[in-house]
């Protein structure tokens, strides 16, 4: 373990003394004095935050709030300023907010949806989770302004937006691709962008013609661009490729991917009766979802001012949505997981998670129901 930890860190300093060498050969100020103030000032926020989320990964717990805190505490200290509050004092209100939303978070948040493999990551660096159930099997599209397009080789010498480099969808339409026998660097271009949203305006804008994207965002951005006035200069788009059928074409599996599902942490794991009706009231809600999509896309926009209620309807429509205990679904985990380490151990924290990150339910008492 030690040796690991210090060839990690050489590694680390290796590629920090490159950038430095590289950046001082190219700008003729780079080793300056205000070029050092100028990073440290710009990474001072995400350092702070950083810094909080490693004394709770190094107790082997789990937080994915920072950056919506940090994004909170930004905009309130703005609030407070304009609304006549001195700057210090704005100040001190934000960082109490957000150590009070910190604390709240860690007494209250038990249960959590996220990505399988960082569950998986988690878990193998430490974090006291398990993984209830996969409920996401199938979310990835590829939208394009042209009809024509219908599977990953109609892409070849086009190009394809791309949110979130280095993320699932990209790590998927890569090994699906792969698969197929399609070259990423020569047989396509790959645009990499920061969000969903970037890269729906690179549609819209016809700056590209294809993107990858997520549901609800493929939804969002067909019916965005299908109802006035927005369909009076938007391109029309299409539904083009179903990257879960082209993953089961590849692969000769079923069509669909484990992407995502519930995992809860080891304070409630030691309580059976109520893991089990948590997982018996989210596959009830998930059904209902499925089977009454109108009524459910309503709800969700109720909640969520963003998102269209017929949009998220289609979503469901066009989803694999179920919730399958996940020793149920180990067996499916664990061929993604082999082609993840296989690409980037990083990407699982560098070995298939053991018996005990799967969940195991117990049937939950009559009293408890």
């Amino acid at each position: 373990m030690r040796t690991t930890w210090l060839s990690s860190w050489r590694a680390t300093l290796l590629a920090l003394a490159l950038l430095v060498l590289v950046g001082s050969l190219r700008h003729s100020g780079f080793l300056s004095l205000e070029t050092l103030i100028n990073a440290l000032d710009d990474g001072a926020v995400l350092g702070i935050a950083a810094l909080g989320a490693m004394v709770v990964m190094s107790s082997g717990g789990i937080d994915l709030s920072p950056g919506a805190v940090v994004a909170l505490a930004s905009i309130s200290v703005a609030s407070l300023v304009q609304a006549g509050v001195p700057p210090t004092l704005a100040f001190a209100i934000a960082a109490l907010g957000g150590a009070t939303l910190g604390a709240l978070a860690g007494f209250l948040i038990d249960v959590l949806a996220m990505p399988v493999n960082v569950a998986a990551n988690l878990y193998n660096r430490g974090a006291k989770l398990r993984l209830l159930n996969v409920s996401t099997w199938g979310l990835l599209w590829v939208v394009s302004r042209d009809p024509s397009v219908k599977r990953l080789a109609d892409l070849r010498g086009r190009e394809i937006a791309m949110p979130f480099r280095g993320d699932m969808p990209d790590i998927l339409f890569g090994l699906v691709a792969e698969r197929e026998g399609i070259d990423l660097r020569k047989d396509l271009r790959l645009r990499y962008v920061a969000t969903p949203i970037d890269a729906m305006q690179l549609l819209v804008t016809r700056r590209v013609e294809n993107a990858l994207l997520a549901e609800p965002a493929v939804s969002m951005a067909l019916r965005k661009t299908g109802s006035f006035p927005l369909s009076l200069v938007a391109p029309e788009l299409h539904r083009a490729i179903d990257l879960q059928a082209e993953w089961g074409r590849a692969l000769g599996r079923d069509p669909r991917i484990p992407q995502a599902g519930i995992a809860v942490m080891a304070s409630v794991m030691d309580r059976p009766d109520l893991v089990a009706r948590i997982a018996g009231a989210y596959a009830q809600a998930l059904d209902w979802c499925n089977t009454d999509a109108q009524e459910c896309g309503r709800m969700v926009a109720r909640h969520i001012d963003a998102l269209l209620p017929e949009a998220v309807a289609d979503s469901i429509a066009s989803s694999r949505l179920r919730a399958v205990p996940a020793a149920e679904a180990r067996a499916e985990l664990e061929f993604l997981f082999g082609l993840l380490l296989k690409k980037n151990p990083a990407l699982l924290g560098g070995r298939l998670p053991p018996d005990d990150f799967y969940a195991r339910l117990a049937a939950p008492s009559r009293g408890s129901r």
